[in-house]
């Protein structure tokens, strides 16, 4: 058996698990977990990327000796490099104002819909296009000479080697997903910079081997490698979908976003997906993934933030008992992307489409749990249609997994049996990319029928017709 070290950084928090893969076992431990704690200063909302970092350092150190690190995070978000490769200020968090009317500015020198037959992305205000067309006048950006994503950053940090993941860089509206390849019409057009960009790699690829220095602080012993992973968080989590046997699949990774769709050999580049707000992101070994973003569990972590940290188990179970599709909300409308104030928010949405206003926590939450699985409901049903491609299971992975009643409701919406794990995907397919990449596990097939094996999975079947979900599309939040 040999040791993997995954770094998996989430929205909120981050963690370094350690994988332990052998030729027919996979075992998965956490060694550290610290939180990612975003900061508004006045120039606006920041990610903590030094505390991150030494999160990292820590968890490394908490790890032991490791035979591989791999690193995936969210996407998006990036770092400047100077000339002499020091970070030039904190990363822009994508929940800052700043992208607030970029697009339209865009999409007068670029049609919407050229914009999406070139690179195939949905439209979302944080897109690094739209990051990167908000910075142009700025001195950072002019000042920079280097541009790396959140994982490459810290991956450059650890190795001192420069590149720039394919899955991640998928995510930033410069990348044809037909060849992919950046999209070099597009940014010349946009008057955006490619050449700030490292190399592109692959999951797979070496990213180098850890500095003397981080040897030093964290007690490995080397040479210890960094391996290219997927380095997007949701390409990692749908390596690690546990399909078996031919399975005709959709997925959802959850957590504080809910990202629902399929794995497709081509991207869908028409008219009726950039209408549906479908995006093609690159997955592994030439994969796409065909997908929508949901806003996600984020609309309960911030409520249950506001509540002051409630039991989840004991709200879930209230939850369960308020009556089903009483109220819903959009849960991909752009109004809940800020944080704060949530719950009003969405008591506001139920209020101005005529809806029963939630107000207890448990009414809240049950609104909230709905309104998620009806939007993988329309998101599943969609994507079938539009990549002309029909599936008999969805597989639920990542964080929401521990949510049966999310589990549970989203099987009765689809009409389709819902399999839910792993809980801990994203950090699962980084590991076992690494480990494919040392011999130690064969193709995608592989992969998933190792989890499928190994990893603990619960099977949720639908209850009763679908006709009461058909209903609350036609409400007016339905989109």
């Amino acid at each position: 058996m040999k040791s993997y070290a995954a770094v998996d950084l989430g929205a909120s928090s981050g963690r370094v698990m350690v994988g332990r893969v052998g030729p027919d076992s996979l075992e998965l431990t956490e060694a550290h977990r610290f939180p990612n704690r975003p900061v508004r200063t006045p120039e606006g909302l920041r990610w903590d990327i030094l505390a991150l970092y030494a999160g990292v350092l820590d968890g490394l150190r908490a790890a032991g000796q490791v035979d591989s690190v791999g690193i995936d995070s969210w996407a998006v978000d990036y770092g400047l490099l100077d000339a002499d490769g020091a970070l030039l200020g904190n990363p822009v968090h994508y929940r800052d104002t700043r992208t607030q009317g970029v697009a339209e500015k865009v999409w007068a020198g670029v049609p919407a819909a050229e914009l999406y037959a070139a690179t195939g992305l949905q439209y979302a205000p944080f897109n690094t296009l739209y990051q990167l067309v908000a910075a142009h006048s700025s001195s950072q950006l002019a000042h920079a000479r280097r541009l790396l994503l959140i994982p490459d950053l810290l991956a450059y940090w650890l190795t001192g080697v420069l590149g720039t993941e394919l899955t991640n860089a998928s995510t930033t509206q410069l990348i044809d997903p037909r060849t992919r390849d950046w999209s070099y019409d597009i940014a010349e057009r946009l008057g955006i910079d490619l050449t700030l960009f490292a190399p592109l790699r692959q999951p797979g690829d070496p990213a180098g081997l850890l500095r003397q220095s981080v040897l030093d602080e964290t007690g490995l012993t080397g040479p210890v490698p960094v391996t290219t992973v997927g380095s997007h968080d949701t390409a990692s989590a749908v390596a690690a979908v546990p399909a078996v046997g031919g399975e005709r699949f959709a997925y959802i990774c959850t957590g504080t976003w809910s990202l629902a769709g399929l794995e497709l050999e081509a991207p869908v580049l028409t008219e009726a997906s950039r209408a549906a707000n479908f995006t093609n992101e690159l997955g592994l070994d030439g994969t796409v993934r065909y997908l929508r973003n949901i806003m996600g569990l984020w609309l309960l972590q911030e409520c249950v933030r506001e509540w002051g940290d409630p039991d989840l188990g004991d709200l879930l179970s209230a939850a369960a008992e308020v009556p089903a599709l009483r109220s819903v909300v959009d849960a991909g409308d752009a109004a809940f992307l800020a944080p704060g104030r949530m719950s009003a928010r969405i008591a506001d949405a139920c209020r101005e489409s005529g809806q029963p206003v939630p107000e207890s926590p448990a009414e809240i939450t049950r609104c909230i749990v709905d309104s998620l699985a009806l939007a993988h409901r329309r998101a599943i049903a969609q994507a079938q249609e539009l990549a002309d491609h029909p599936v008999d299971v969805v597989h639920i992975v990542g964080g929401g997994t521990r949510n049966a009643l999310l589990c549970q409701l989203t099987a009765d919406a689809c009409g389709l049996p819902v399999v839910a794990g792993p809980a801990e995907a994203a950090a699962l397919g980084n590991v076992l990319v690494q480990a494919r990449t040392h011999g130690l596990v064969g193709d995608r097939t592989s992969m998933r029928e190792l989890l499928a094996r190994t990893q603990p999975l619960t099977r949720y079947e639908p209850r009763g017709t679908t006709s009461a979900w058909q209903a609350a599309e036609a409400r007016p939040t339905g989109r």
